[in-house]
């Protein structure tokens, strides 16, 4: 089913009900990490117990080695730690991001920092400074280059004073950047940030992403109930942000991912409306299909769309894309009815790039 091949899935179990929002990284000695948050224990909610879990593989992504579990919430005296990005820091360090969630007064971005390939890490640095709800994607993490790091989070505002209770999320996110110029060792705000004000939005601007299209000219997506991702533009390398307006990615409230593959080529991966390829898809979920399209950065317009994954039953979301010699890798919430929610299984997929090209053509 799909393009390429599923090369490890992790599937959930009753004292692991969920496992989901990785990222990968090649080391120096050519292997491949790949990090995710697994959920420990009976509940597979954002606020339930997760720990950073590790695995590698030696041989482009076909097989991987079993769980090492890297870091757990107890560490850190919090209810859940989730959601990873790792990235190359400009000084050559390792760069390991996930948030740390206290309750809906606080959670936020961290940056776990290894100069020995994550042998040994560093004291955290806390990316934002003020306490808030910040939702930092897996996988997002942006370092530009100029050597300027960003982390594009979506602020979500308490609406009552019970720090735990659900009741006190407003779901109506609110885009905020943070970068850093010296590597990771502090943290500013960009000048200003997106909002849109649409009567009737339930989401405001939620789960953004960032990528480079040229020097200093940045491009940013969100999620919306709007029946598209919205997108801001910076022409200053991330310090202020244009007014969000719709683009042309069609999608459901649900996250899209985007990576360069090479000169002006992008690849996003994402769910689209269930009008896509020319035909309506009737009875597709939210998440399904899953899709991923190869599109020119001068446009910001998709391409032909290929099917990755599209099971009625089950649910796709929360990419991590990354580029091996021939081929890419992607992670990808792969749920199911029978797994009682479409974010407690992963699924690996690898695709070779001329099959992709082929497919696009």
């Amino acid at each position: 089913m799909g393009i390429g091949q599923i090369v490890m899935e992790i599937p959930p179990s009753a004292q692991n009900p969920r496992n989901s929002e990785g990222s990968f990284l090649t080391l120096q000695d050519g292997r491949i990490l790949f990090c995710y948050s697994k959920f420990i224990g009976e509940s597979g909610h954002d606020d339930a117990k997760a720990c950073i879990a590790a695995r590698f593989s030696e041989d482009e992504g076909y097989t991987w080695t079993d769980d090492e579990i890297w870091f757990s919430p107890d560490e850190f005296n919090a209810l859940n730690i989730m959601s990873v990005s790792l990235v190359h820091l400009p000084d050559g360090d390792i760069g390991l991001f996930f948030i740390i969630r206290y309750g809906w007064h606080d959670t936020r971005p961290y940056l776990f920092r290894s100069k020995d390939q994550c042998k040994t890490w560093e004291k955290p640095v806390c990316c934002a400074k003020g306490p808030g709800y910040y939702v930092l994607n897996n996988d997002r993490v942006c370092v530009t280059s100029q050597g300027r790091i960003i982390v594009p989070t979506a602020y979500h505002r308490m609406r009552g004073d019970d720090q735990i209770k659900w009741n006190s999320f407003d779901g109506r996110g609110i885009p905020v950047c943070f970068y850093s110029d010296d590597s990771g060792v502090t943290w500013k705000e960009s000048e200003n940030y997106a909002y849109v004000s649409v009567p009737g939005s339930r989401s405001g601007l939620q789960e953004p992403g960032v990528v480079e299209l040229s020097e200093n000219v940045l491009w940013q997506w969100f999620r919306t109930d709007l029946g598209c991702q919205y997108q801001s533009f910076s022409i200053d390398n991330g310090l202020t942000w244009s007014v969000p307006a719709p683009s042309l990615f069609t999608s459901p409230v649900s996250p899209m991912s985007v990576k360069r593959i090479k000169d002006h080529d992008l690849l996003a991966v994402y769910n689209p409306t269930p009008r896509y390829n020319g035909r309506v898809i009737s009875g597709a979920g939210d998440r399904t299909p899953l899709i991923c399209t190869v599109f020119n950065d001068k446009s910001l317009k998709p391409g032909k769309p290929v099917v990755i994954e599209d099971d009625f039953n089950s649910g796709y979301c929360y990419t991590a894309v990354h580029f091996v010699k021939d081929a890419v890798l992607l992670e990808y919430c792969a749920g199911s009815t029978a797994d009682k929610g479409c974010l407690n299984r992963l699924h690996v997929r690898r695709i070779p790039l001329d099959e992709l090209y082929k497919k696009v053509e």
